[in-house]
């Protein structure tokens, strides 16, 4: 997942831009870009897999100036991507990801169109996004054909002389977020970057919905469509605590749903409630003002530095940072019952080898796990991450289980049945802990408090809202 910034105002937006797009750096590992509009385009790229935004940007920050602007912080490739197009110049960002990128790409170059990014040996995404709007008769026209044309999600933010246009990707599965201040506006992926930058909220971009946001204010380019899938991962962890998407705050959902896994542990008797930092927290936090048990923290993650360890694009790179960023403490966790919350189990290594690990080395009498999500089983088809379906630690269990991959697993996301439970005692043993309880999706759906089929829930049950659409409308 990417996080996407744009700001238009009536002085130098430079800060504001500097500012809003940092504050999207839980959101990606890879690269970080800026475009500014003033005279001219100023377009700026970094790697900041071993550094952060604010060291690499910062000189770009004293000497670029324009009064519109838009930046990323990309899990994948290079952005923001520049297109002297027959709509005239301009720069692109996107938070999304195109299963059929490759198809794409292969008819657009049968048509004489060249690509001049590479993201890890295959076509620059953004760049393609940036093609396709091209086919069009005019960006905006462009922007809603190209909607039909991919096979996953797009949001993104397009600058020009005329200022940003803002488009929600069709199924509303990422957000974005429009704030307005006394100088001008501002679109974020992350409403968290809008407080400290003095914006408040006075709209949410509805799915497939595309405006334009100028120094006059904003116009409606495109009505939105009419479905809705927004992730729920983006509660449970990739989103930050101090945003909200569709009103509602992520904390208070990881808190609730810290407590709806506190309430189906009525026999179970622990010392200490810990969460694994930071996604974990909050879900900590509500299982023990629930359960009325002491909140300590007996691993501490070390500085800020060491990001996401669920986000790097290898597992080498993943399982160092796992390792070096959780630091325990012995005093805490040696002769205690202890319940670890975790915002997901993904592929389990990292929990097994590098968290539960140290919790036995140092001396813990018992511990339990208590992901906020049901178990993954499915990679998800709108954002970068997990790609393979076998490196899922619930479908390996499986794959143990019947001796072989099976194609329908649906007994198996259903919480409760034989199934589900042999699956999830697989996964406790191999993980080594003492038990291990998932969070089920009904609970999961009530914390988060959107109707089910607003939600997009197709890692855990397989479930596309757009699907299940279209099929009652073929049944009709």
């Amino acid at each position: 997942m990417s996080g996407i910034f744009g700001v238009v105002s009536q002085g130098n937006c430079m800060e504001t831009l500097f500012y809003g797009t940092d504050y999207h750096s839980h959101l990606g590992t890879e690269y970080g870009g800026i475009a500014v509009l003033g005279d001219s385009f100023f377009r700026q790229i970094h790697n900041i897999s071993q550094s952060q935004f604010k060291s690499k940007f910062f000189e770009d920050f004293l000497k670029a100036n324009g009064n519109k602007g838009i930046g990323v912080i990309s899990d994948a490739e290079e952005q923001p991507i520049y297109l002297n197009s027959k709509f005239g110049p301009f720069c692109i960002v996107t938070n999304g990801y195109i299963n059929n990128a490759e198809e794409l790409a292969r008819k657009l170059m049968t048509q004489g169109y060249s690509f001049s990014e590479v993201s890890h040996s295959t076509v620059n995404e953004t760049e393609l996004i940036a093609k396709l709007i091209g086919l069009g008769e005019n960006l905006v026209d462009g922007i809603d054909r190209m909607f039909d044309m991919i096979d996953g999600s797009c949001s993104l933010l397009l600058l020009n002389r005329e200022g940003i246009y803002a488009a929600r990707d069709r199924l509303g599965y990422t957000p974005l977020t429009v704030g307005q201040r006394e100088d001008g506006f501002a679109v974020t992926s992350e409403s968290s970057a809008f407080p400290n930058n003095d914006f408040e909220i006075i709209k949410s971009i509805e799915p497939g919905e595309i405006i334009l946001i100028s120094e006059t204010g904003i116009s409606h380019q495109k009505p939105p469509r009419g479905i809705k899938q927004i992730c729920a991962f983006l509660w449970i962890y990739t989103g930050f605590p101090a945003s909200c998407y569709e009103g509602i705050n992520v904390e208070t959902v990881r808190e609730r749903c810290g407590r709806f896994l506190a309430r189906k542990d009525k026999d179970i008797e622990v010392d200490v409630v810990a969460g694994v930092p930071d996604s974990g927290t909050a879900h900590a936090l509500g299982y023990a003002m629930e359960s009325g048990k002491p909140y300590r923290r007996p691993l501490i993650k070390y500085t800020p530095g060491y990001g996401r360890s669920y986000t790097p694009p290898s597992q080498e790179i993943r399982d160092h940072i796992a390792k070096m960023k959780l630091i325990p403490i012995k005093n805490i966790i040696e002769d205690n019952r202890i319940v670890i919350c975790e915002d997901s189990i993904v592929r389990g290594t990292q929990l097994k080898n590098f968290t539960v690990k140290k919790l036995w080395d140092c001396g813990a009498k018992e511990v339990h796990v208590r992901p906020a999500c049901p178990p993954l089983m499915f990679p998800c088809k709108y954002n970068l991450s997990t790609r393979s379906i076998h490196e899922l630690a619930a479908r390996k269990a499986i794959r143990s289980l019947e001796g072989e991959d099976v194609e329908d697993v649906k007994e198996y996301t259903v919480h409760g049945t034989e199934k589900y439970k042999s699956m999830v005692s697989w996964i406790a043993r191999d993980l080594g802990v003492t038990t291990l309880r998932y969070q089920s999706v009904d609970d999961m759906v009530q914390a988060i408090g959107l109707p089910r089929e607003k939600l997009c829930l197709f890692c855990w049950t397989g479930e596309c809202p757009e699907n299940t659409k279209r099929e009652n409308q073929e049944k009709a």
